[in-house]
């Protein structure tokens, strides 16, 4: 496998991102944005694991913005606190222009093979995903969000309402129990992908909780996460 960091060019500076190919090559590329704990050896072994079925994964590290910033969750109240605080600095418009950068990157990028894309995000990026589904449907054939939150929101950038732009396929994978993600959010969002017959899945987990797929959290459930991957997978088979 052929690991590096790299800074990409973006409308706000140079976006650290880490990159993982399985071998020299061209490979169909697939952006994994992080959940709100930010960058760690833990998302690096999801890149590798993508990496891994033949893909060329990119890893933004999205607090860029802000630094090199890390998150210790072991300290408690105060360090939920900071990593609350980076998650509100970001927004749709923001990620969307750094998903402009990451896929002018890889119209030339050495390991970066022509074609459809792919894109897959946890917790704070399920949105991100389905913005990026909606914003660039030429560009991302297949998305997938996990246990995300804000997709569905009372705001103009509120991900859902981009639902007749989506012509890729998507999947959304909810946890059983969410305190993040308020009751309205399923129907509203099956309401408005049905509504422009968008290619999607979506399946609530049994017996999960926000988090369920990262193995280092206390919510992990292998038997749902490794679900998830197998669907994620068969998804990028059909359509990268």
């Amino acid at each position: 496998m052929i690991e590096a960091t790299i800074d990409i060019k973006t409308k706000a500076g140079a976006m650290s991102t880490f990159t993982a190919a399985p071998g020299e090559g061209k490979y169909p590329p697939v952006i994994l944005y992080m959940d709100a704990p930010g960058i760690r050896e833990e998302l690096r072994d999801f890149a590798r694991r993508i990496a891994a079925q033949g893909y060329f994964v990119l890893l933004p590290d999205m607090y860029y913005r802000l630094g090199e910033i890390r998150f210790d969750m072991s300290k408690g109240a105060d360090e939920f606190k900071r990593m609350f605080g980076a998650m509100g600095s970001l927004n749709n418009a923001l990620v969307m222009d750094d998903t402009r950068g990451m896929l002018d990157y890889l119209a030339t990028a050495p390991h970066a093979k022509a074609g459809p894309r792919g894109c897959i995000g946890y917790c704070m990026s399920g949105q991100y995903v389905v913005s990026a589904a909606g914003t660039f449907p030429d560009d991302f054939a297949a998305s997938a969000s996990l246990y995300g939150v804000g997709i569905v929101t009372d705001q103009p950038d509120s991900p859902h309402k981009l639902a007749a732009q989506i012509k890729g396929e998507l999947y959304l994978g909810f946890a059983e129990k969410d305190t993040y993600v308020p009751d309205n959010v399923i129907p509203d969002l099956t309401a408005a992908l049905d509504q422009h017959k968008v290619d999607y899945r979506l399946d609530i987990w049994p017996g999960t909780d926000h988090g369920f797929c990262f193995p280092q959290r206390p919510a992990y459930v292998e038997a749902a996460a490794e679900g998830v991957w197998k669907l994620v997978f068969e998804m990028f088979k059909r359509r990268l």
